[in-house]
Protein backbone atom coordinates (compact mmCIF):
# COMPACT_ATOMS: atom_id res chain seq x y z
CA UNK A 1 0.00 0.00 0.00
CA UNK A 2 1.58 3.89 -1.16
CA UNK A 3 1.42 6.21 1.68
CA UNK A 4 -0.09 9.30 0.48
CA UNK A 5 1.79 11.94 1.47
CA UNK A 6 0.16 16.16 1.78
CA UNK A 7 1.94 18.29 3.39
CA UNK A 8 0.88 21.63 5.53
CA UNK A 9 1.08 24.75 4.21
CA UNK A 10 1.10 26.39 7.44
CA UNK A 11 4.10 24.64 9.52
CA UNK A 12 3.81 25.50 13.02
CA UNK A 13 7.40 27.08 14.58
CA UNK A 14 9.04 24.74 16.56
CA UNK A 15 10.53 24.91 19.99
CA UNK A 16 13.36 27.01 20.47
CA UNK A 17 13.82 26.67 24.45
CA UNK A 18 14.25 22.34 24.50
CA UNK A 19 14.95 23.26 28.70
CA UNK A 20 11.17 23.81 28.56
CA UNK A 21 9.87 20.63 27.18
CA UNK A 22 7.37 19.30 28.83
CA UNK A 23 5.72 15.57 27.90
CA UNK A 24 3.20 15.54 25.44
CA UNK A 25 2.08 19.31 24.67
CA UNK A 26 3.38 19.85 21.80
CA UNK A 27 2.28 18.13 18.58
CA UNK A 28 4.51 18.53 15.02
CA UNK A 29 3.20 19.78 11.81
CA UNK A 30 1.96 15.80 10.57
CA UNK A 31 0.28 12.69 11.35
CA UNK A 32 -0.27 9.14 9.84
CA UNK A 33 -4.15 8.21 9.25
CA UNK A 34 -5.25 4.61 7.96
CA UNK A 35 -8.77 3.63 7.89
CA UNK A 36 -10.58 0.07 7.89
CA UNK A 37 -13.71 -0.98 6.61
CA UNK A 38 -14.64 -4.21 7.25
CA UNK A 39 -15.17 -6.47 4.12
CA UNK A 40 -12.13 -3.64 2.59
CA UNK A 41 -9.69 -4.26 5.39
CA UNK A 42 -7.27 -1.34 5.71
CA UNK A 43 -6.66 0.99 3.45
CA UNK A 44 -6.22 4.98 2.42
CA UNK A 45 -2.88 5.08 3.87
CA UNK A 46 -1.92 9.30 4.24
CA UNK A 47 0.42 11.58 5.49
CA UNK A 48 -1.69 14.67 6.17
CA UNK A 49 -1.44 18.12 8.02
CA UNK A 50 -2.06 17.64 11.84
CA UNK A 51 -5.79 18.50 13.10
CA UNK A 52 -8.90 17.41 14.50
CA UNK A 53 -10.73 14.48 13.62
CA UNK A 54 -14.30 14.46 12.54
CA UNK A 55 -16.34 11.91 14.39
CA UNK A 56 -19.81 11.45 14.74
CA UNK A 57 -21.40 12.01 17.87
CA UNK A 58 -22.23 7.46 17.91
CA UNK A 59 -19.26 6.57 17.06
CA UNK A 60 -18.19 3.34 18.54
CA UNK A 61 -15.80 4.73 20.69
CA UNK A 62 -16.81 7.26 22.57
CA UNK A 63 -19.42 4.90 24.05
CA UNK A 64 -18.09 1.78 24.45
CA UNK A 65 -13.88 1.76 24.78
CA UNK A 66 -12.74 0.36 21.95
CA UNK A 67 -9.71 1.94 21.62
CA UNK A 68 -5.86 1.17 21.78
CA UNK A 69 -2.18 2.65 21.61
CA UNK A 70 1.31 2.28 22.07
CA UNK A 71 4.01 4.90 22.48
CA UNK A 72 7.71 4.48 21.54
CA UNK A 73 10.29 7.23 21.05
CA UNK A 74 12.71 8.68 18.19
CA UNK A 75 16.06 9.66 19.49
CA UNK A 76 18.63 12.00 17.61
CA UNK A 77 22.34 10.54 18.20
CA UNK A 78 24.66 12.69 18.91
CA UNK A 79 26.25 12.37 15.23
CA UNK A 80 22.92 13.66 14.03
CA UNK A 81 20.71 10.35 13.42
CA UNK A 82 17.55 9.96 13.96
CA UNK A 83 17.18 6.27 15.70
CA UNK A 84 14.05 4.44 16.79
CA UNK A 85 14.35 1.45 19.28
CA UNK A 86 12.55 -1.45 18.99
CA UNK A 87 9.62 -0.51 17.22
CA UNK A 88 7.86 -3.71 15.18
CA UNK A 89 7.28 -4.80 19.03
CA UNK A 90 5.49 -1.94 20.20
CA UNK A 91 3.03 -2.32 16.72
CA UNK A 92 3.13 -6.67 17.59
CA UNK A 93 2.05 -5.79 21.07
CA UNK A 94 -0.56 -3.58 19.33
CA UNK A 95 -1.86 -6.19 17.50
CA UNK A 96 -2.15 -8.23 21.08
CA UNK A 97 -4.07 -5.52 22.66
CA UNK A 98 -6.37 -5.30 19.39
CA UNK A 99 -7.22 -9.22 19.21
CA UNK A 100 -8.54 -8.30 23.18
CA UNK A 101 -10.28 -5.70 22.16
CA UNK A 102 -12.06 -7.17 19.47
CA UNK A 103 -10.37 -5.00 16.89
CA UNK A 104 -8.74 -5.50 13.58
CA UNK A 105 -5.30 -6.23 13.59
CA UNK A 106 -2.79 -4.20 11.25
CA UNK A 107 0.26 -5.36 9.44
CA UNK A 108 3.56 -4.41 11.16
CA UNK A 109 5.12 -3.27 7.89
CA UNK A 110 2.51 -1.44 7.09
CA UNK A 111 2.81 0.64 10.50
CA UNK A 112 6.19 0.53 9.85
CA UNK A 113 5.80 2.40 6.49
CA UNK A 114 3.38 4.69 7.76
CA UNK A 115 5.58 5.85 10.12
CA UNK A 116 8.75 6.05 8.29
CA UNK A 117 6.44 7.80 6.08
CA UNK A 118 5.37 10.45 8.91
CA UNK A 119 9.21 10.29 10.30
CA UNK A 120 10.25 11.80 6.94
CA UNK A 121 8.32 14.21 7.17
CA UNK A 122 8.36 15.26 10.32
CA UNK A 123 11.78 13.76 12.28
CA UNK A 124 13.80 17.33 12.69
CA UNK A 125 11.15 18.17 15.18
CA UNK A 126 13.10 15.82 17.28
CA UNK A 127 15.01 17.58 20.12
CA UNK A 128 18.64 17.95 20.48
CA UNK A 129 19.16 17.86 24.31
CA UNK A 130 20.27 15.22 26.93
CA UNK A 131 16.64 13.51 28.07
CA UNK A 132 14.71 14.94 25.71
CA UNK A 133 13.14 13.05 22.51
CA UNK A 134 10.27 12.58 19.67
CA UNK A 135 7.58 9.99 21.54
CA UNK A 136 5.56 8.31 19.07
CA UNK A 137 1.60 8.16 19.88
CA UNK A 138 0.42 5.21 17.35
CA UNK A 139 -3.50 4.83 18.28
CA UNK A 140 -6.57 2.84 17.19
CA UNK A 141 -10.08 3.73 17.55
CA UNK A 142 -13.44 2.22 16.80
CA UNK A 143 -15.40 4.65 14.64
CA UNK A 144 -18.95 2.98 13.36
CA UNK A 145 -21.28 4.96 13.92
CA UNK A 146 -23.76 2.48 15.91
CA UNK A 147 -25.17 2.23 19.46
CA UNK A 148 -24.61 -1.41 20.39
CA UNK A 149 -22.26 -3.53 22.47
CA UNK A 150 -20.23 -4.87 19.19
CA UNK A 151 -17.62 -5.36 17.57
CA UNK A 152 -17.09 -1.74 15.19
CA UNK A 153 -16.64 -2.88 11.57
CA UNK A 154 -14.56 0.52 11.31
CA UNK A 155 -11.46 1.64 12.69
CA UNK A 156 -9.22 4.46 12.46
CA UNK A 157 -5.54 3.85 13.27
CA UNK A 158 -3.49 6.83 13.75
CA UNK A 159 0.12 8.10 14.67
CA UNK A 160 0.71 11.53 16.20
CA UNK A 161 4.32 13.03 17.09
CA UNK A 162 4.84 15.32 20.53
CA UNK A 163 8.54 16.27 21.39
CA UNK A 164 9.08 15.74 24.46
CA UNK A 165 11.31 16.43 27.45
CA UNK A 166 11.61 14.01 30.47
CA UNK A 167 7.92 12.57 31.70
CA UNK A 168 9.24 13.61 35.38
CA UNK A 169 9.80 17.10 36.36
CA UNK A 170 12.84 16.25 38.63
CA UNK A 171 14.33 13.69 36.00
CA UNK A 172 16.18 10.90 36.71
CA UNK A 173 15.63 11.94 40.78
CA UNK A 174 13.94 9.40 42.58
CA UNK A 175 10.03 9.22 43.38
CA UNK A 176 8.06 7.93 46.17
CA UNK A 177 5.23 5.69 45.19
CA UNK A 178 1.27 5.18 46.92
CA UNK A 179 0.27 1.54 47.37
CA UNK A 180 -3.18 1.28 46.74
CA UNK A 181 -5.23 -1.03 49.10
CA UNK A 182 -8.54 -0.09 48.18
CA UNK A 183 -9.29 0.64 44.46
CA UNK A 184 -8.50 -1.90 41.59
CA UNK A 185 -7.36 -1.42 37.94
CA UNK A 186 -7.33 -4.44 36.45
CA UNK A 187 -7.78 -8.44 37.01
CA UNK A 188 -6.77 -11.70 35.17
CA UNK A 189 -8.96 -12.40 32.46
CA UNK A 190 -9.85 -9.14 32.09
CA UNK A 191 -7.85 -6.31 29.53
CA UNK A 192 -5.43 -5.69 32.05
CA UNK A 193 -2.32 -6.70 29.61
CA UNK A 194 -3.69 -4.49 26.67
CA UNK A 195 -2.31 -0.68 26.01
CA UNK A 196 -6.08 0.30 25.96
CA UNK A 197 -7.46 3.81 27.37
CA UNK A 198 -10.00 2.34 30.18
CA UNK A 199 -7.07 0.81 32.17
CA UNK A 200 -5.42 4.62 32.44
CA UNK A 201 -9.12 5.94 33.26
CA UNK A 202 -9.61 3.52 36.46
CA UNK A 203 -6.46 4.77 37.32
CA UNK A 204 -7.13 8.40 37.58
CA UNK A 205 -9.07 9.03 40.81
CA UNK A 206 -6.18 6.92 42.94
CA UNK A 207 -3.73 8.53 41.15
CA UNK A 208 -4.66 12.24 41.98
CA UNK A 209 -5.08 10.54 45.53
CA UNK A 210 -1.09 9.55 45.32
CA UNK A 211 -0.54 12.78 43.89
CA UNK A 212 -2.24 14.79 46.55
CA UNK A 213 -0.28 13.18 49.41
CA UNK A 214 2.86 13.62 47.76
CA UNK A 215 3.56 10.55 45.91
CA UNK A 216 4.78 10.33 41.95
CA UNK A 217 2.59 7.10 41.17
CA UNK A 218 -0.15 4.96 42.27
CA UNK A 219 1.41 1.21 42.85
CA UNK A 220 -1.79 -1.26 42.22
CA UNK A 221 -2.25 -4.99 43.59
CA UNK A 222 -3.90 -7.67 42.33
CA UNK A 223 -7.82 -7.59 41.83
CA UNK A 224 -8.45 -10.74 43.70
CA UNK A 225 -6.67 -10.84 46.87
CA UNK A 226 -5.10 -6.97 46.92
CA UNK A 227 -1.83 -8.77 48.16
CA UNK A 228 -0.18 -9.12 45.07
CA UNK A 229 2.02 -6.34 43.41
CA UNK A 230 1.48 -5.79 39.65
CA UNK A 231 2.31 -2.35 38.25
CA UNK A 232 2.85 1.59 39.03
CA UNK A 233 0.10 3.34 36.75
CA UNK A 234 2.92 4.55 33.92
CA UNK A 235 5.79 1.64 34.92
CA UNK A 236 6.51 -1.80 35.11
CA UNK A 237 8.58 -2.56 38.88
CA UNK A 238 11.55 -3.72 39.46
CA UNK A 239 13.22 -4.68 43.11
CA UNK A 240 16.62 -4.84 43.76
CA UNK A 241 17.75 -7.38 46.31
CA UNK A 242 21.36 -7.66 47.91
CA UNK A 243 22.63 -5.65 45.47
CA UNK A 244 22.61 -8.06 42.79
CA UNK A 245 19.60 -9.71 41.97
CA UNK A 246 16.60 -8.00 40.63
CA UNK A 247 13.17 -9.38 41.36
CA UNK A 248 9.82 -8.22 38.94
CA UNK A 249 6.25 -9.32 39.16
CA UNK A 250 5.26 -11.94 36.28
CA UNK A 251 3.37 -11.43 34.02
CA UNK A 252 -0.19 -12.93 34.76
CA UNK A 253 -2.38 -11.58 32.32
CA UNK A 254 -3.00 -8.15 34.25
CA UNK A 255 0.20 -6.38 34.09
CA UNK A 256 0.99 -4.79 30.62
CA UNK A 257 4.07 -6.76 29.57
CA UNK A 258 6.22 -3.85 29.02
CA UNK A 259 8.95 -3.02 26.10
CA UNK A 260 11.16 -1.09 28.80
CA UNK A 261 10.58 -4.08 31.14
CA UNK A 262 11.98 -7.09 28.89
CA UNK A 263 14.71 -4.80 27.80
CA UNK A 264 16.03 -4.20 31.39
CA UNK A 265 15.70 -7.75 31.57
CA UNK A 266 18.35 -8.99 28.95
CA UNK A 267 20.20 -6.13 29.59
CA UNK A 268 20.51 -7.16 32.78
CA UNK A 269 21.07 -10.92 32.55
CA UNK A 270 23.49 -9.62 29.85
CA UNK A 271 25.26 -7.19 32.59
CA UNK A 272 26.07 -10.46 34.77
CA UNK A 273 22.87 -9.73 37.23
CA UNK A 274 20.28 -12.68 38.12
CA UNK A 275 17.27 -11.65 36.94
CA UNK A 276 13.82 -13.38 39.12
CA UNK A 277 10.21 -12.84 37.72
CA UNK A 278 7.81 -14.05 40.80
CA UNK A 279 4.78 -13.22 42.47
CA UNK A 280 5.45 -10.58 44.98
CA UNK A 281 3.09 -9.95 48.01
CA UNK A 282 3.07 -6.33 49.29
CA UNK A 283 3.96 -7.60 52.96
CA UNK A 284 6.83 -9.40 51.61
CA UNK A 285 8.23 -6.25 50.20
CA UNK A 286 7.67 -4.07 53.26
CA UNK A 287 9.57 -6.49 55.29
CA UNK A 288 12.25 -6.61 52.87
CA UNK A 289 12.37 -2.83 52.72
CA UNK A 290 12.62 -2.57 56.29
CA UNK A 291 15.15 -4.97 56.50
CA UNK A 292 17.31 -3.79 54.21
CA UNK A 293 17.03 -6.74 51.81
CA UNK A 294 15.71 -4.67 49.44
CA UNK A 295 18.61 -2.49 48.17
CA UNK A 296 16.98 -0.24 44.96
CA UNK A 297 13.82 0.07 43.18
CA UNK A 298 12.86 1.42 40.03
CA UNK A 299 10.27 1.53 37.40
CA UNK A 300 10.64 0.85 34.10
CA UNK A 301 8.36 2.61 30.96
CA UNK A 302 9.02 3.95 27.42
CA UNK A 303 7.96 7.82 28.96
CA UNK A 304 10.57 7.78 32.10
CA UNK A 305 12.76 5.03 30.62
CA UNK A 306 14.26 4.06 34.44
CA UNK A 307 12.58 6.03 37.27
CA UNK A 308 14.23 5.29 40.86
CA UNK A 309 11.89 4.67 43.88
CA UNK A 310 13.00 5.34 47.29
CA UNK A 311 9.96 5.34 49.16
CA UNK A 312 6.65 2.90 49.46
CA UNK A 313 3.95 4.38 51.37
CA UNK A 314 1.52 1.53 52.43
CA UNK A 315 -1.57 1.82 54.94
CA UNK A 316 -0.47 5.00 55.38
CA UNK A 317 3.35 4.48 56.71
CA UNK A 318 5.83 5.28 54.36
CA UNK A 319 9.04 2.85 54.33
CA UNK A 320 12.39 3.79 52.84
CA UNK A 321 13.80 1.94 49.77
CA UNK A 322 18.15 1.75 50.31
CA UNK A 323 19.87 4.81 51.18
CA UNK A 324 17.59 7.09 49.59
CA UNK A 325 19.42 8.02 46.84
CA UNK A 326 19.92 6.44 42.86
CA UNK A 327 20.32 2.75 43.18
CA UNK A 328 23.96 1.72 41.48
CA UNK A 329 22.44 -1.06 39.62
CA UNK A 330 19.40 1.86 38.46
CA UNK A 331 21.86 4.02 37.09
CA UNK A 332 24.05 1.77 35.19
CA UNK A 333 20.86 0.04 33.42
CA UNK A 334 19.73 3.45 33.25
CA UNK A 335 22.77 4.63 31.38
CA UNK A 336 23.29 1.29 29.11
CA UNK A 337 19.58 1.49 27.94
CA UNK A 338 19.58 5.17 26.81
CA UNK A 339 23.12 4.86 25.62
CA UNK A 340 22.07 2.12 23.00
CA UNK A 341 19.07 4.35 22.89
CA UNK A 342 20.97 7.24 21.86
CA UNK A 343 23.30 5.13 19.57
CA UNK A 344 26.19 5.56 22.21
CA UNK A 345 26.74 2.34 22.78
CA UNK A 346 26.52 -1.01 20.92
CA UNK A 347 23.24 -2.42 20.50
CA UNK A 348 23.91 -6.52 21.22
CA UNK A 349 20.10 -6.93 20.63
CA UNK A 350 19.36 -5.65 17.19
CA UNK A 351 16.83 -3.10 19.33
CA UNK A 352 17.36 0.03 17.46
CA UNK A 353 16.93 1.46 13.73
CA UNK A 354 18.48 4.15 12.32
CA UNK A 355 16.31 6.61 9.71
Amino acid sequence: MEIQMTRTSAPKAKPEDESKLAFGKIFTDHMLMIEYDEGRGWHDARVVPYGPLSLDPACSVLHYGQEIFEGLKCYRTAQGRFQLFRPRDNFERMNRSAQRMGMAPIDVELCMKGLLALLDADKDWTPHSEGTSLYIRPTMIAVDPFLGVAASSKYLFYIILSPSGAYYASGLAPVGIYVEDQMVRAVRGGVGFAKTGGNYAASIVAGAQAKHKGYAQVLWLDGVHQRFIEEVGAMNMMFVYNGKEIVTPELNGSILPGITRDSVMKLAQLMGYTVCERQMAIDEVIADARSGRITEAFGTGTAAVVSPVNTICYKEEEVRLGDGGIGTITLKLYQQLTDIQLGRAEDPFGWTLQL
